[in-house]
Parts: C-alpha cells; sequence; structure tokens
C-alpha cells in the first residue's frame, strides 16, 4: 500500500484479536477458586475477536451489524482506543478527532447535573471549558431536557440520558464518531433528530462507524456493512449484499 493511501486510513487494524476471562457466577465462589487453584485449571477465556483485519478511510460511512455477542461493541472499543488488542495492531490517524458513543451516559457521573457532566464529558474528549460553555445553549436546546440539564443525572431515564450524550457527542463536530446502538432509546421526535443530524454530519464529511441492529437504518446511512459472527469477519461489503447473506444466514438459524 502506498504512502498516500496510508495517510486515507483513519482506523487500520491488522489481524486483531481480543480476549477476556469468563466470570460465572460460580468462579466467584471460594471453593471455585481453591478448587481451580489446587487443580491448576486454566481460566475459562472468550474470545471477543479472533483475526480481525480492517481498514475504514476517511470519510467512509461504516455499519457493523452481527447478533449478540459477536464481538461488534468490542470492536468499536478497540477503534476507540478504550481496550487493546492481545494480539495484532492497531492504527488510528491521531491528527482526527474521534469521538466515542458507545454507551449511552458513559462517563457521566451520578450525583452531577447534567451540564456538569456535559463540561465532564467534553474535558473527556479533550475540548476546553470554554468551548463547551460555547456549545451549551445549542446542546441544551438539542437534548431537550428543560430544568432536568440542572438536576443530578441519577434521576434521569434511559432516554435523557440519550439525549445528552447524543447532544453532546454530534454538537462538537466530530472529525470520526463511532455509536454504539443509540438509536433504539428516545421517542421517535428524537430519533427524527438524530437521524437528521446525523446525515448533516456525514453529508459533512465526518467518518462514521455504526454498531446497530437496525438494518433498515444502516442500509439507508452507510455505504458498507462489516458482519461479525463469533468474533470475526463473515462479509466485508456493499450494505445490500451483506445485509442479504446476513439476512438469509440470521433466518436459517432461526432467528428474528
Amino acid at each position: 500500500m502506498t504512502d498516500a493511501m496510508d495517510r486515507s486510513d483513519v482506523f487500520r487494524l491488522d489481524d486483531v484479536s481480543v480476549s477476556f476471562r469468563k466470570h460465572a457466577i460460580d468462579e466467584r465462589s471460594l471453593k471455585h477458586a481453591l478448587t481451580n487453584a489446587l487443580e491448576k485449571r486454566p481460566a475459562a477465556v472468550h474470545r471477543a475477536l479472533s483475526g480481525v483485519s480492517l481498514r475504514v478511510p476517511r470519510g467512509q460511512h461504516l455499519g457493523v451489524i452481527g447478533r449478540n455477542g459477536a464481538g461488534k461493541s468490542t470492536l468499536l472499543r478497540v477503534l476507540a482506543r478504550v481496550i487493546g488488542p492481545q494480539v495484532g495492531s492497531v492504527y488510528v490517524d491521531r491528527r482526527c478527532h474521534v469521538v466515542p458513543l458507545l454507551e449511552l451516559g458513559i462517563g457521566f457521573q451520578p450525583d452531577l447535573s447534567g451540564i456538569e457532566n456535559t463540561h465532564l464529558a467534553g474535558a473527556l474528549m479533550g475540548y476546553a471549558y470554554a468551548e463547551i460553555e460555547a456549545r451549551l445553549p445549542s446542546i441544551m436546546e438539542f437534548a431537550g431536557l428543560g430544568d432536568f440539564i440542572y438536576e443530578p443525572v441519577k434521576n434521569y431515564s434511559s432516554g435523557m440520558y440519550a439525549r445528552l450524550a447524543f447532544a453532546l457527542a454530534t454538537d462538537v463536530e466530530p472529525e470520526v464518531l463511532l455509536v454504539d446502538e443509540v438509536f433504539g432509546v428516545g421517542d421517535e421526535f428524537f430519533m427524527a433528530k438524530c437521524e437528521a443530524r446525523m446525515r448533516r454530519l456525514m453529508a459533512g464529511g465526518t467518518t462514521t462507524v455504526f454498531v446497530s441492529h437496525n438494518l433498515d437504518f444502516l442500509l439507508a446511512h452507510c455505504e458498507r456493512l462489516v458482519w461479525l459472527d463469533a468474533g470475526r469477519i463473515v462479509l466485508d461489503g456493499a450494505p445490500a449484499a451483506v445485509a442479504a447473506a446476513y439476512r438469509c444466514g440470521a433466518g436459517q438459524r432461526g432467528e428474528a
């Protein structure tokens, strides 16, 4: 690959594998721990990603599909540098400002108000206090929380978390946005607002990586789909072809 092509990649994963120890309920007991130690049993391991190679060029809109436990969220966490692989290499273009929306309200402190958490989350994203303060009116307007913006977020519903988290993550005009299943929470009106804002960001050149079970949304907004199963890439290509193959495979397994 040429240097020019390398520079166009926002993300590049080469033969990436990620494993976690399984923590079943019985493994937490003293009896189970002692038995494992005495019998020298190896710890049970779950392979979340296995030999994944993936490149995401600047400006691309990529959707990631797969069953629960396929490794989709783990993949996003690797791209966000929240976790690192045990095997393989990960390249992230550090010139790009990557904003992860991996879990609604992740990083929010329960006892802080919506405004205080907005400043805190903004700081964690790398923005100065003054930058977030200047954007606060538009964030508040989009979130539409009214006086609840001054309340501790521990009093928020999941839909209110969604409003505030999404409003903040997209108002800062990210160069790269990682989105994990946020379009399933919130009322119909708010979802329409989210989709309209996402279309605007994507039209403006924001690189996006979506994880979603909503195939219709991904087909409408993405130019490429990746199908993960058991931590491996099954298919990577044109959305219509990948979605058709996935639906056929899901149907053969008797899934919805």
